[in-house]
């Protein structure tokens, strides 16, 4: 299996950390930006777009402050040290809020990778009325 990068990106966005939590780790909140549909059963998330479905295990949640999923069923071993992480960062000087997206993608991919969760923020900074 060819190795995965690991890429981490950081949006500014103007919104509580508490606020931003309930769209990072609720599925009611998810559905609102990163998927169409999401649903959950205990730690078990599914992701609907359009026509298809990714399953994914919530590894660690830390109130107010991130959120970290494993994608399941996409062929990676279960043991695979690959998952996706949305983390709120607070500056302690100026108090602005980012979040901070830690992924993996197929080298040849990153970009498209990261175009991807660009628009996913974009659509997330529309819900909340952030610019």
């Amino acid at each position: 299996m060819e190795e995965k990068t690991k890429f981490e990106i950081e949006f500014p966005i103007h919104a509580s950390p508490q606020l931003l939590y309930q769209y990072i780790s609720t599925p009611s909140g998810l559905s609102e930006w990163f998927a169409d549909n999401v649903n959950s059963r205990g730690e078990l998330f599914t992701f609907i777009w359009d026509d298809s479905e990714e399953r994914a295990r919530l590894l660690t949640k830390k109130n107010g402050e991130r959120v970290k999923f494993k994608w399941l069923d996409n062929g990676d071993d279960e043991n695979s040290s690959y998952y996706f992480e949305i983390r709120i960062q607070v500056d302690e000087i100026t108090k602005d809020v980012s979040l901070m997206i830690t992924d993996f993608s197929e080298e040849d991919e990153v970009d498209e990778a990261k175009m991807l969760w660009d628009n996913q923020i974009s659509d997330l900074k529309h819900v909340l009325g952030s610019t």
